[in-house]
């Protein structure tokens, strides 16, 4: 990332911690436990995210990741310095992205390693759903499992919306590649295309909650949690 962005970013961090919207630096200081919770559940679905990413494109012939050392479950080869600062003192932050050779895998091979990751979260949220439904009730167990649940859902959802850079984006790409391929390749080559789309998710946060809270509330439905 150029320095230009980097300035940016420090910026923008800076302004989300010092206006009061860093829930988790928050938590630090008030709920230990839940912050340590919060903190393991956010880096276990980040790493399984990007695997799956990185395992699909290995599974349909890319070398690639493989050689990034991405086919792994080690959080360390997947979580972003800089992107896991901004989970801390902004409450919303990125992993690396996995490299993926689409001249291998093809049109429909970049569909699938897109849906990969949200697919990813589906996967985890659901087992955490049914680790509530039907393990006896413990309070470490309900905040660990709730907590699963909950950030797994957002990840997949979240994962899912068509803005550039997102998995949403990707498949959109592969479904329509001449017109919302090359709309989605041309912003991304935008000088502060990264920059925007972090702007675009800060200020559209509470529009997002107000798509994805009902599908968490179903969910805990589900478990027979309101």
């Amino acid at each position: 990332m150029g320095s230009p962005n980097l300035i940016i970013l420090l910026a923008f961090a800076a302004y989300a911690l010092f206006t009061g919207r860093s829930y988790l630096l928050d938590l630090l200081r008030t709920d230990p436990l839940a912050f340590i919770l919060i903190a393991a559940a956010l880096v276990l679905s980040l790493t399984v995210h990007e695997f799956a990413h990185a395992y699909t494109a290995d599974r349909l012939g890319d070398s690639t990741p493989r050689r990034y050392g991405r086919v792994t479950l080690n959080p360390l080869a997947h979580l972003d310095p800089f992107g896991t600062f901004l989970m801390l003192v902004a409450s919303f932050g990125f992993a690396k992205p996995v490299p993926v050779n689409g001249n291998t895998v093809g049109r429909w091979g970049m569909f699938w390693v897109a849906a990969a990751g949200p697919i990813s979260n589906v996967f985890i949220a659901v087992l955490a759903g049914l680790l509530l439904k039907f393990l006896p009730p413990t309070q470490i167990g309900l905040t660990v499992f709730t907590t699963v649940l909950s950030i797994n859902i957002g990840l997949a959802l979240f994962n899912l919306i068509p803005l550039p850079m997102l998995d949403g984006s990707r498949m959109l790409s592969a479904l329509f590649p001449n017109t919302v391929g090359r709309a989605l390749q041309r912003f991304e080559m935008l000088p502060y295309a990264f920059l925007i789309l972090l702007g675009l998710i800060y200020l559209g946060g509470p529009i997002i909650n107000k798509v994805i809270s009902p599908v968490k509330l179903w969910a805990f439905s589900l478990t027979g949690l309101n």
